[in-house]
């Protein structure tokens, strides 16, 4: 049987250095000249290796730092967005004014889902998702405000004036994202995952080729960051611009409800890469 690469660099360096493995009082048999090519051949290997190697370590770790999300409003997007960020390797809780009915929902996505009240939720998370109807964000702001406060919010919900009566009027005529902080005070909001569906997340996430853009808005930087990687653990490309172009990708608008690659999305908006 041929010697193996690593006996032939152990020695090979040995040769080098004029040193005998401690192991082996074997001597070389090889010719010297195909002793020489397979030793160097072996160390022209051995780099290549150790960056395959390296590469499936990079491969094998999670997208993002694991994170503890609680979400609020665990509805159809609340759900899906959910599942896509457990499949991610996230923590998440989900909540809702009825936490019994979300049970077998979490035991299907495995241990890292939970379930629990929107004040535990909103206690829970590092990060806090909210799906829920716009006209609930008054009560969740004043009811959570210590849980909230100084946590990353990032926000799905909008605005129908059908449904959400006033405040849904009041967030249309002066901006869905003041509105949301006038509700929300001391939270580090951001807007995303607004416009597209929940059969669309499913189905869209980490499509081949280009990937979908997800339209956010923000002024925090931090808290930017932290909603661009979680758009990336999803399987989206994040589109950021500041928080008053919210209503670019809002109810009524062409780019709502409607997918888009994120280069086209990116030109539309006029947002950097």
């Amino acid at each position: 049987m041929p010697p193996s690469i690593a006996s032939i660099m152990v020695q090979l360096i040995s040769s080098l250095t004029g040193s005998v493995p401690m192991h082996s009082n074997a001597k070389i048999s090889l010719p010297r000249r195909r002793f020489l090519q397979l030793g160097t051949t072996s160390l022209l290997c051995g780099p290549v290796l150790v960056q395959h190697a390296s590469s499936a370590l990079a491969q094998a770790k999670p997208a993002s730092t694991p994170l503890k999300i609680g979400i609020v409003g665990s509805g159809n997007v609340g759900a899906a967005v959910g599942e896509l960020w457990i499949k991610a390797g996230h923590e998440v809780m989900f909540s809702s004014r009825h936490p019994e009915s979300l049970k077998d929902m979490a035991a299907k996505l495995g241990p890292r889902a939970h379930v629990g009240t929107v004040a535990q939720a909103a206690a829970f998370g590092d990060v806090i998702f909210l799906a829920v109807p716009y006209s609930a964000l008054p009560e969740i702001g004043r009811d959570n405000a210590k849980a909230l406060s100084g946590k990353v919010v990032i926000d799905a919900s909008n605005p129908i004036a059908r449904r959400d009566g006033p405040v849904a009027e009041e967030a249309m005529a002066n901006g869905i994202g003041v509105t949301s902080l006038k509700y929300l005070p001391g939270v580090r909001y951001v807007r995303a995952f607004n416009p597209v569906g929940a059969g669309e997340l499913r189905r869209l996430s980490n499509q081949p080729g280009t990937p979908i853009g997800m339209p956010m808005a923000g002024d925090d930087a931090q808290a930017v960051k932290t909603a661009s990687q979680l758009v990336r653990d999803a399987g989206f490309e994040p589109v950021v611009v500041p928080l008053a172009r919210a209503m670019d990708f809002a109810p009524g608008t062409p780019l709502f409800g409607r997918p888009t690659p994120a280069d086209e999305l990116r030109q539309r908006l006029g947002a950097a890469r």
